[in-house]
Order: structure tokens, then sequence, then C-alpha cells
């Protein structure tokens, strides 16, 4: 119970203090700060109108007599626009729209301010202040007005006007104009009345319509903080008026008119015509003749036509001039200003006759004459009797005369004519006049008027009819002919064709062929077709000769002739067998080494020489294989040494035989066969020093090689020295004597001392140093014997040169140098050698004969 009492208590009490809160609520309002704060209620608030958008202008300001929270609000009559936005909270004011004071210079707005409770609303003007943002306007555009041109100078002739909406100075406006060097107007800088400027007079025949650019400024102003002046233009049109001013003139002066043979009374000869200077308002023309017509002419008054009066025939004069005057007829009928001119009348004769060809019997259209081809250049034609004719007078009687045809053949003289004239034709080119070119030449001659509007003319057909002469040599068709003839063929065998032409006619286009020159004897050719064939007894042989050239000549029935040359190429025919040196043939091969054997053909080209070798048959089979080209023979690779030879055979014979074949190429293909027998061995090891000393270099070639050369270096080296020492001894002596060699000979028995070194070629590993016979070596390698070059020997004494020997004179021994060269071998070597007799090395012996040659040159050269 006392909880129930303590609640309906504390009910009680809050029901009181909102009741009592209810009866003291006041509304919120606006501070007012007056007009010119920026904060407040907005009442009266003035806003310049060139006031960014989005530029904050305004701050509503307000509070709540129970200072609770305020908000803010704005709002705009119905249907009009809304140029402010305002921040409830803060009671920002921000401009939305851009303004403009002269559309619309007061605003009124709606702001209020609530608590929540209570909103307090006022209506509030807010005012658009100006600024210069506005250019002056023109009324009553365009401008165009009309003035006479005799308005007198500083005379107004028109009020422009222009407005400015804005407000103070920036709507004040003041005029001027555009700077012009040639205007002729000024105008009042505040009224705008525009002037003809002092001193300045109005043409309408120069200038008939002006262009004046007036410029309206306003005071100036500022606009978004900077001072401007703003302007606008305006132009003016004026036209000017024509005043009677300027006196009549000629157009399309001077006047020229002719009178014709056919012109009768009234024939119009010329019309003139005249304007009036005033051509904005110009009055009528009156013509008259004034001077100059003799009574032969009138002119009409109104159109200004001048005709004849008379017939030409009675005519005094050739040539008249007349003074024509042109005069404007005034408001009543008056004659006033005028203008005189002349006008020139020519009585000429009627072109009605063109020019014609005469001939010596009347008027001709074909000329014909026939001549020899090629006169000389510039010759007259004589046989020609022209004579061109224009009956008419003065410029209607001239023409020029014309040769139409082959360019620059003929020329015509004279070109221009006056009336009446002989014609020539001379040759200018004598080339074109050419019976092989034609035998006939056609030409037009023409004559042509030159300075008459009908431009007449007349045609002559000019035909030269022209007779051959021998002009032109015979002409091979080619400079040269090639040709080629198999060998062997038979007598009268046809070589070759070849053709020469002659354009002349008859007799003198027939040709007559000749054949001469180196070679020639063995062929010959028709004098009337020129088919070149070989004689009858002819016998052509590649092999003997494959080449002939000789001439052939083509010449007409005066002596005229050309030359051709002829080119002829027998071609080889397979006639020969291949042939070997000998049918049996000995060689002897040592295991390792080929051995050749060779033929020969005749025959001069290939393939008919070109050989193939191979084995037909070979005892025993299956042991050689031979290269099809070289002819090298050499043992199967399986056959390397003496062992296998001698068990192939049974009765271990170490000599066989091989039957070779040598075909040719050729078509049909020829062979020959020989029988080879060839000795088989085997190389043997060198032995001895040298063999010691070839044996270790055998790894370096080199070494071997440069032994050999350093030794040949000395024993030179050593000739030089003793011949040398030779010389210096005879220098010492009173007088030079000749050095005389006395040089014993050797018994005939015995044998010379020869420089036998043993040298170095490689082969297999096992078989790098080999002796042999020089003989037996030459033979396998080339496959023929050779000669073994002599040993050196000493040359004949010369003799002796002629001596004045004083009688008290003892005479004086002549020095003598002889020797021999030993081979340095040891005795054990030579031995060894007579012991192996001929098995020596193949692989060596060629450069020992070499070198042994090279020692006798050397001993020559200094004995």
């Amino acid at each position: 119970m006392k909880k129930e009492k303590k609640t309906h208590a504390l009910l009680f009490l809050l029901m009181l203090h909102f009741t009592s809160a209810r009866q003291s609520d006041y509304a919120p309002y606006f501070y007012d700060n007056g007009p010119s704060s920026t904060n407040g209620n907005m009442a009266l608030f003035s806003i310049s109108e060139d006031t960014p958008v989005g530029t904050q202008i305004y701050v509503l300001n307000g509070t709540d007599p129970e200072e609770d929270p305020v908000r803010y609000g704005l709002a705009f009559e119905k249907g009009s626009t809304e140029y402010f936005r305002v921040d409830p909270k803060s009671g920002n004011v921000t401009l939305i729209q851009e303004l403009d004071r002269e559309k619309q210079d007061e605003i009124s707005v709606h702001v209020s301010i609530t608590d929540g409770r209570n909103k307090v609303v006022e209506t509030v003007r807010v005012f658009v202040t100006d600024t210069n943002d506005e250019p002056p306007e023109f009324l009553n555009l365009p401008f165009i007005i009309d003035i006479p041109e005799d308005t007198a100078p500083g005379s107004s002739i028109y009020r422009v006007q222009a407005v400015d909406k804005d407000m103070g100075s920036g709507g004040s406006v003041s005029y001027y104009l555009q700077t012009s060097p040639f205007t002729k107007f000024t105008i009042d800088g505040h009224s705008g009345i525009l002037r003809v400027k002092p001193g300045e007079t109005l043409d309408f025949e120069t200038t008939p319509t002006h262009f004046v650019t007036v410029v309206a400024k306003d005071g100036g102003g500022k606009y978004k903080g900077k001072h401007q002046v703003l302007t606008s233009t305006a132009t003016v049109t004026i036209n000017v008026i024509d005043s009677q001013d300027m006196p009549p003139y000629f157009v399309g002066t001077p006047y020229f008119g002719y009178i014709y043979e056919v012109s009768v009374p009234g024939s119009e000869i010329y019309t003139v015509y005249a304007k009036d200077g005033d051509q904005g308002n110009p009055n009528p023309i009156h013509y008259s003749i004034i001077n100059g017509s003799d009574g032969v002419f009138d002119i009409n008054s109104t159109s200004g036509c001048i005709t004849l009066t008379t017939f030409p025939s009675l005519l005094k004069n050739e040539l008249y001039e007349i003074k024509v005057k042109a005069s404007e007829i005034g408001p009543n009928n008056e004659l006033q200003d005028y203008d005189v001119t002349t006008v020139t009348v020519r009585v000429v004769d009627l072109n009605n006759h063109p020019p014609t060809f005469y001939g010596e019997n009347g008027p001709q259209n074909k000329f014909e004459v026939t001549m020899y081809e090629h006169p000389p250049a510039g010759e007259i034609l004589r046989g020609f009797k022209i004579t061109v004719n224009d009956s008419d007078q003065g410029a209607n009687a001239k023409f020029k005369l014309r040769l139409v045809g082959p360019s620059r053949v003929l020329r015509v003289v004279p070109q221009t004519v006056l009336n009446e004239a002989q014609v020539t034709i001379i040759v200018e080119d004598t080339s074109g006049i050419d019976y092989e070119k034609g035998p006939t030449l056609s030409f037009k001659l023409l004559a042509v008027e030159i300075d008459t509007p009908e431009r007449f003319s007349a045609t002559a057909d000019i035909v030269i009819n022209l007779l051959d002469t021998n002009d032109n040599i015979p002409k091979f068709t080619s400079e040269y002919y090639i040709a080629r003839v198999p060998e062997n063929s038979p007598g009268g065998s046809s070589v070759s064709s070849v053709t020469a032409n002659d354009p002349d006619s008859g007799s003198w286009g027939e040709v007559k062929y000749t054949i001469y020159g180196s070679g020639s004897d063995l062929f010959s050719i028709n004098a009337s077709s020129g088919l070149i064939t070989t004689q009858p007894w002819t016998s052509l042989d590649a092999e003997v000769r494959s080449k002939y050239n000789f001439y052939v000549k083509a010449e007409d029935s005066e002596g005229k002739y050309s030359l051709a040359e002829v080119f002829v190429t027998v071609t080889d025919m397979n006639d020969h067998a291949p042939e070997f040196d000998e049918v049996l043939v000995e060689k002897t091969m040592i295991i390792g080494t080929p051995v050749k054997i060779e033929a020969v053909d005749e025959d001069a080209e290939s393939p008919n020489n070109v050989i193939e070798y191979s084995i037909m048959t070979a005892d025993p089979d299956n042991a050689f294989d031979i290269n099809a080209d070289t002819g090298e023979i050499k043992l199967k690779p399986y056959i390397k040494s003496m062992e296998i030879v001698q068990n192939i055979t049974k009765q271990k014979d170490c000599k066989w035989s091989v039957v070779v074949e040598a075909r040719d190429r050729g078509s049909p293909s020829f062979s020959t066969t020989a029988v080879v027998n060839i000795d088989i061995t085997e190389a043997t090891p060198l032995k001895g020093p040298v063999a010691a000393f070839l044996m270790k270099s055998r790894d370096n070639p080199l070494k071997a090689l440069g032994m050999v050369t350093f030794i040949i270096s000395v024993l030179v080296g050593v000739t030089v020295l003793i011949s040398t020492a030779m010389y210096m001894r005879n220098s010492k002596s009173n007088r030079i004597m000749p050095a005389r060699r006395i040089i014993k000979r050797r018994p005939r028995d015995q044998q010379p001392w020869t420089f036998k070194i043993p040298v170095i070629k490689f082969t297999n590993p096992g078989e790098k140093f080999l002796i042999t016979n020089p003989e037996s070596s030459l033979q396998q390698e080339t496959g023929s014997p050779r000669l073994k070059p002599p040993p050196p020997i000493a040359p004949c004494l010369p003799p002796p040169p002629p001596s004045n020997v004083r009688p008290n004179e003892r005479p004086r021994a002549v020095p003598t140098i002889s020797g021999a060269l030993a081979s340095k071998g040891s005795k054990k070597a030579k031995s060894s050698r007579r012991k192996e007799g001929n098995i020596s090395s193949a692989l060596v012996s060629e450069l020992k004969m070499k070198l042994e040659q090279k020692i006798h040159e050397n001993n020559q050269g200094y004995y």
C-alpha cells in the first residue's frame, strides 16, 4: 500500500510540472540588425547583380526565449524564381541563381524560424543593385539613308540613337565614328547627329554608296570588381542620289565604219552610243553630225545610227572622218551638256574572190612532174609552172602559201602573196625524195587569206613521179653469221645461208654472192641464193681444226657491195677410240700405293674425249679397284701386307695381271683394253744412322726437312767462300788475270760420289720411312719411264786469255781448286745399300732425285 501511494504522488508531481511548462512557452524571433547588416532577418538586404552563384550572401539569425534550438527556412512566391537557399541549422543563405537587375531588381522572400513548436514567418524584400553589364543598344536599326550628292558640307543628314539599360554612369551613352582615312562624315558625340564633314563634297559618279560605322559607348562602371566600359557598333548605309552635274560621254570609242562595193543608199554604216554622266538620274541623248559628212551621210538623232545617202560608186574619197555630237535633253527639251567624237568610215573592196591557181592553160588544181630521185638540196623543181591570183583589192587580196605533205621535204616560195605571184617549189631534204620509199610523192598546195573574216582558200594537188637510181648498196640481214657443221660431213653439205637485200629496182637490185678470206677454200657459196656449202672434196675434222671464219660479199650489178663475216664451228663426232701407249703394261706396286694407267682419246670435245676406266678381268679376281676417272689401280683395302698377297695364290706368286678397259662417253661409245702386269712388293724399313735420324723425326717432319735444307746451305756457303778467296787473291796482283781452274779427271771406271739424302713422304703411320729405287719409284708414280738426271760434272775450261808477259818476268802460277762431293754416311750404311740393290723406298726417291739435280745445277753455276 505504501508503494502504491508513492507512485501516485510521483505521477501527480509530473503532471503538475508539464502543466506549468505549457503555460510559459514563447515563440522564437529574428534579430533585426538593419539593412546594412549581413545577419538577421534579411529585411531590406541589398545584393549586387554580379554576385557569383554559390556565394554565401547572408546569415539568418534569431533566438528562442526558452533557449531551445531553432531551425531556419526560406521560401518564394509560387511560380517565381528561387534565387536563394538556406541551411536550416546554421542559417547560411547561398545564391543559387544568377541575378540580373535589368530583369528583376527586387526579390520577395519568406524567411521563417521555428523552435519545433512555434514557427515565425516574415516576408522581406531583397534589392538587386546595378553593375555595368549591359552594352548600349541602337534603336531603329538598320540605318539606311539617301542624300543628294550636292548636299552642302556640314549639313546634318541623320541622327542615330542608342540606349543603355544600366543605371548611373553605365547608362549614359556617347558616340563616335570608327577611324577611316576616306570618310566624308562626322558625328556629334552627345546627340548622335551625323553630318557631312566640313570641306568634303559627295560625288555619285565616284562613290554612289558610303558605309559609316558608328560606335556607341557607355560611361563605364564596375563589374565583378573591375571597371569596364562597354561599346556597340552599327553601320550606317548612305546612298548618294545623283544630280545633274556630269556631261554625256560616248561608249566604245574609237568608232570605225566601212562602205562596201555592194552597199546601197540607206545602208547602215555604224551606230554610235552615248550615255549621260549622271547615271542615277540620266537625261535622254540627242545625236547630230557637225562636220565631215560631205552630204553623203546622215544620223538618227535618237538612235545614233549613221547611214549612207548615195551609191558607193559616187563617193569621191576612200576615207571619211565624221564628227558626231551627243547632247543631253533638259526638262524643257533644251540641249544641255554634250560630247563630241569622230567616226572613221573607210570605203573598202568586198572580199568576194578566193585565191585561184593557174597553169599554162588557165585555172588548174593539179600539177604533175616526173624526175629522178635524190635531187640536190636547194634545187628548183622547174617542171612546175604555177601562178596564184586573188582578184580582190587591198587586204582582201593578201594570202599565204603553204605546202602540206611529208615534213621538210619541199618548201614553197613566196610564202606571202599580195594579189598575184609565180609559185616556186624548192627541194629542202633530198633524203625524203627516195624512190625506194615510194615511187610517187603527193603534196597539197594551199593558199589561205590572212586578214579577212571569210578566210577564203584554194587547194592544188602537187604530184611528183620518181625515177629510180642505183643509190643503195646490198645490205646483209646481219653483220655476222654463226654456223655449226658436224665433222666428217660429206662434201657439198649445207653450212649456212646468208641474205643481203638491195631495195633498188631492176638489175640494180639483183645481188651476187662471193666468198673469200682465210679458211674460205674449204667452202663455197651459191652466187644467187647465198647458200654456203662445203667443197665437194672437203673433209672436216674437228681434231685437226674446229674453227673457221671468212667473209661473204654481196655485190650489185654496178659493183656496190657490203661484207659480212661467217664463223663456222666444226662440231666433234665420236670417231676415235681411246688408246693406251702399250697393250701390255708392266707396273710395280708397293702395298698401299696405287699405280696409274692412262689412255688417250683424240676426239676434240667432251664427252667424246672423256674416258672412264674399269677392270674387265683380274688374276687373281677381286684383288684390285680402279678409279674410273683417273685410272689409278690399287689393291683392295683388305690386302695390307705381303703375307696376305702370298696367301691369295697357291703358287705364292707376287706378280698379278689386270685387264683394264678404257671407254669414252661419246655416242656411240668406243673402248679399248690393255693388260697390266703388276709386280707386288712391300716397302723395306730404313737402316743406319740416317734411318735412325728419320725414325726419330718421323713425328716431326719439319725437322727432317730443315736438316736437308741446312746441308744444302752449307755446301753453297763453302763454294761461295772459296770463290771469294780466289777473287781476293787475284785482286792483289799487279794485273788482273782470269781465274783458271784445273780439274783432274777421275778414272772412267771410278764411280762419282753422289749426295743421296732420303726425303720424307707421309703415308700410313706404320710406313712413314721407306727407301726405294729411284727408277722404279718414278715408274710407279707416273706410269711411264723417266730419265735419271746426270751427276754433277765440271764444265769445260774456257780458253786461256792472251797474256802480255814481259821477257824478264817470271810467270805466276794460277791457283786451282778441285774437289768432289762425298757422302758422309758410314761404311755400314753403304754396305746395306749395296745389299738392298733395287729394293728402295718409293716414298723418298723422287725428292732425292730433285735434290741431286739441284746440286748439279749449283755445281755448274760455281765451276
